[in-house]
C-alpha cells in the first residue's frame, strides 16, 4: 500500500507538467489562428475570404484573375510586384457593406508573399 502512495505522489508533478504543456500547446495553437491581416474587425470576413481564396503562393496572374472575376476595381500602382485593389463584401453578422483596400505583394517569381487591408475610403468600415 505503501508503494502505491509513493507512485502516485512521484506521478503527480509529471501529470501536472504534462497538462500545463497540453494548455500552453492549445493556447499556442489558438494564438497563431487569430492572427490576421487588418486589425480592423470590420473587415475580418474580407481577410477571411482572401485567406482561403488567395493563400501564400498564388501566382500574380491567378490573384488578378480572382480579383477580376469576381468584380472587383484593381487600382494603378508604381509598385511592380504589388497588386493594390478594393473588395467589396456584405458583412453576414451586421448585413452591412462592407469595404476594403487590399494590397497584394509578390516576390521576384511574381509569387504571392503577403497582403494587408484598410477600410476603403468612404467605406463607412472605419472602427
Amino acid at each position: 500500500m505503501r508503494d502505491r502512495r509513493i507512485i502516485a505522489r512521484n506521478s503527480l508533478p509529471s501529470l501536472a507538467g504534462l497538462c500545463l504543456f497540453a494548455l500552453l500547446a492549445v493556447w499556442v495553437a489558438a494564438g497563431c489562428n487569430l492572427r490576421g491581416h487588418t486589425s480592423d474587425p470590420h473587415l475580418k470576413q474580407i481577410d477571411q475570404m482572401i485567406d482561403s481564396q488567395l493563400p501564400a503562393g498564388t501566382t500574380k496572374a491567378r490573384v488578378a484573375f480572382y480579383l477580376n472575376s469576381q468584380g472587383f476595381q484593381i487600382e494603378s500602382t508604381t509598385d511592380p510586384r504589388a497588386i493594390v485593389a478594393t473588395v467589396h463584401h456584405v458583412d453576414t453578422e451586421t448585413l452591412q457593406p462592407v469595404s476594403a483596400l487590399v494590397t497584394f505583394h509578390f516576390d521576384a517569381a511574381g509569387n504571392l508573399k503577403s497582403y494587408e487591408l484598410v477600410a476603403a475610403p468612404g467605406s463607412g468600415s472605419q472602427p
